[in-house]
């Protein structure tokens, strides 16, 4: 069986860490993914949609060779999809045939039929488990803020103590903490509670530097220019007051796609055609589309030559 790579142990090693899986972080997101990853803390992300926060758990993932498990939350989310339930098929079976074969003890037949081989185990129960290898996995709570409070609520006892309590079985705790990674695009108000318990992140929008060589690393295709010209456009975009600003992800989505179409730089015509690719409202698709996309194409070509 082959070790598992160890965690990072210095900032500069988790910088190098997040840099090998392609993602390309700022010194203050690492020194807090290291602290977390040190103290065996969660880490509660925090931004817009698209800033790459789910990529992070992704990437220590991989980077660390252990399994990811992930739990998309969503509005009545509740205890039986995200933690377990009962094989109620499978018990009732089990209830038929010791019918069947004549067995009276009750208590013995409840016993039986809320044992360990009914449970199914659902993503946080399965986090609290450790793998084949003897790893403990990445536990990713995608978009919290799309759960109710009442499951919010739940997951107290889950990143305080990394345990979960069964009725019927009683406490399971894991024997080594997984590392869990909380993300939410703040459309709601997190308890302060829950963020307690975590070590908490804002991750922003990259500066037109870091954005570049994020393109640059995920979009080897397309020009330098192009690549330039498509992060430039997308850090005017985040100046104006749109219903939604474009993230890293769009970013990359568009630079894809424009590289797909052969081109080596922006022109007004094709960055019209292919907004539905960077904007996802059509009411910001029509302010920008024509004129206005021409207008910022020609400030990026100034601001270059000034450059």
């Amino acid at each position: 069986m082959a070790d598992a790579p160890a965690l990072p142990a210095s900032i500069d090693a988790t910088v190098d860490l997040l840099t090998a899986g392609g993602y390309v972080a700022d010194r203050a997101l690492a020194t807090v993914l290291f602290l977390a990853l040190k103290l065996g803390r969660p880490l509660f992300l925090e931004g817009e949609a698209g800033v790459g926060k789910t990529e992070i758990a992704k990437v220590l993932a991989e980077r660390l060779g252990r399994p990811l498990i992930r739990l998309q939350c969503y509005e009545g989310l509740d205890v039986a999809s995200a933690v377990y339930e009962w094989n109620y098929a499978a018990q009732m079976i089990e209830i038929r045939i010791a019918e069947a074969s004549g067995s009276a003890d009750r208590a013995r037949i409840a016993e039986d039929v809320f044992s360990d081989r009914f449970l199914v185990r659902r993503p946080i129960l399965q986090a609290l488990e450790l793998t084949a290898e003897g790893r403990a996995p990445v536990l990713l709570i995608d978009e919290l803020d799309r759960a109710d409070e009442a499951f919010e609520a739940f997951l107290l006892e889950v990143l305080s103590d990394f345990q979960v309590t069964i009725p019927e079985l009683g406490t399971i705790k894991a024997a080594e903490p997984p590392i869990v990674v909380v993300t939410t695009n703040r459309t709601r108000e997190i308890h302060d509670a829950l963020k307690r318990r975590c070590l908490y992140h804002w991750v922003d929008y990259p500066d037109a530097e870091r954005e570049l060589a994020i393109v640059r690393g995920k979009v080897p295709g397309a020009s330098a220019q192009l690549s330039a010209e498509v992060v430039a456009f997308v850090q005017k975009l985040r100046t104006i007051d749109l219903f939604k600003a474009p993230g890293v992800a769009e970013t990359l989505d568009w630079a894809t796609a424009l590289a797909e179409l052969d081109q080596l730089a922006l022109d007004p015509d094709t960055v019209s055609d292919t907004l539905g690719v960077l904007l996802k409202y059509q009411d910001d698709i029509a302010r920008i589309r024509g004129s206005e996309a021409g207008k910022i194409v020609a400030e990026i070509r100034r601001d270059a030559v000034a450059g």
